[in-house]
């Protein structure tokens, strides 16, 4: 389908482009094949799902968007016929249409003016010239893919997906149209069921892309800060190098007792509160501000309800957001960390509402001592989480003890725990103004 292209090959080709007119350098830049990586371009060979494993900004987009259309319009493979139906399915809708179809990487931009579908976003469908259709899928909605028939279906940011395993299992009933049904997964890995499951397929071929081998296409500004912020770290490995990171067996959180404990909606819970672990702190720079919404029912099981942390935030938006939450979930008391702010913590919060029930909490033990009595709370099977907490949960695989202490990306871990202990580890009788934990 291909030659690679060796470096002297390269150096020649770009000095012919020197020489090409607008028109057709145009067409040159509409060639994918002419420019994308060798790990943006389809695998040669006997398989059933391309897995493409890449950093943040490592070009997944455009190769899936590219494999599509090569699919729709016949292109690949060599000698077979275009695709005829073509599953799209991403973690929401708005997700399908803002990415995977509208995006500036997205499936109307790599088309030429003469071939680009016809796009109907009322009905989710995409309709080629030659009779192709391509219909758009949330995996917030396992169920819309049953009944369908596809012979190629793109599939983005699948560890993203809030019901991963079940949208990915109802898909493969559908996979059934032409001689060799194909699918490609575009995503960064994340640990969950549905990757370890489709890594572990033999008829899986991988792909891996870093942040930095698309460099060209990113701003200088952009690399150098998630650099600067994350190279050497486990979360950098994961985001920044698309590595499939096995668990961290020293954490306090196993990924199989976080999934165990996924339900899809809570009981009827008697207290909630919102806790709030404030950054020390604002603007560029800034630690995120802990924002979790956690509630117990009467059997005394503990649930978060929300993890609505914030980057960045001004005391007065995070304080704002934490109201917010209050007010929303109906929750009887805001917890708030004061350890970084002081009385300040107190008036930002009652700034916006002046009668919040506030419960100040001041920490006295390190990050480590107080997460590990919940972190048995979840062991023993009474913490749930309601649908997906993927951020929170990646943070508490990481909570390795020696490294929480000065750890200044675990305000949503740190959140959670305030959480849960006022919930369920705290004696219950007069609200202390201010508690010692």
């Amino acid at each position: 389908m291909r030659s690679a292209l060796n470096g002297s090959e390269k150096l020649d080709a770009s000095h012919e482009l020197l020489n090409l007119s607008g028109r057709s350098l145009r067409t040159l830049n509409a060639s994918w094949g002419s420019y994308a990586r060798d790990d943006q371009m389809a695998p040669e060979g006997d398989w059933r799902v391309w897995l493409f494993l890449g950093g943040r900004g490592a070009g997944k987009t455009r190769a899936g968007a590219e494999w599509v259309r090569a699919r729709a319009l016949g292109e690949w493979p060599e000698g077979a016929p275009p695709a005829r139906r073509i599953a799209l399915v991403g973690p929401t809708l708005h997700d399908v249409r803002q990415v995977m179809v509208e995006g500036v990487s997205g499936l109307l931009q790599v088309h030429k003016d003469h071939e680009r579908p016809v796009y109907e976003p009322s009905l989710r469908r995409l309709t080629w010239r030659n009779g192709t259709v391509a219909q758009i899928f949330s995996a917030e909605e396992p169920n819309s893919l049953r009944g369908p028939a596809f012979d190629a279906a793109w599939c983005d940011e699948a560890a993203a997906w809030k019901y991963g395993l079940q949208t990915w299992q109802t898909l493969q009933f559908g996979m059934r149209l032409g001689e060799t049904p194909r699918q490609m997964m575009t995503t960064t890995p994340r640990h969950c069921p549905l990757l370890k499951d489709v890594i572990g397929a033999p008829s899986t071929f991988i792909s891996k892309a870093g942040t930095g081998d698309n460099a060209d296409n990113l701003p200088a500004a952009f690399l150098d800060y998630v650099t600067a912020r994350y190279a050497g770290t486990r979360l950098g490995r994961q985001e920044l190098q698309g590595e499939w990171l096995e668990d961290n067996p020293h954490a306090l959180w196993r990924r199989d007792v976080l999934e165990r404990c996924r339900v899809a909606e809570a009981p009827e819970l008697s207290r909630v509160v919102v806790a709030v672990d404030p950054p020390a702190s604002s603007g560029e720079g800034a630690s995120a501000c802990g924002l979790v919404v956690a509630g117990v029912d009467r059997e005394g099981h503990g649930y978060v309800l929300e993890d609505a942390t914030v980057e960045q935030a001004r005391p007065t938006e995070w304080a704002g957001e934490a109201v917010r939450l209050y007010e929303v979930h109906e929750a009887d008391r805001v917890v708030a960390e004061v350890n970084q702010g002081g009385e300040m913590v107190a008036e930002m919060l009652r700034s916006v509402n002046a009668s919040l029930p506030l419960t100040l909490v001041r920490a006295t033990r390190g990050k480590h001592m107080r997460a590990e009595p919940v972190a048995a709370l979840y062991e023993q099977g009474r913490v749930f989480h309601l649908g997906d907490m993927s951020q929170l949960e990646d943070r508490m695989c990481l909570t390795e003890p020696g490294a929480m202490a000065g750890a200044s990306d675990m305000d949503r871990v740190d959140a959670c725990v305030w959480a849960l202990t006022d919930l369920m580890l705290k004696p219950r009788g007069p609200e202390p103004r201010i508690s010692l934990l």
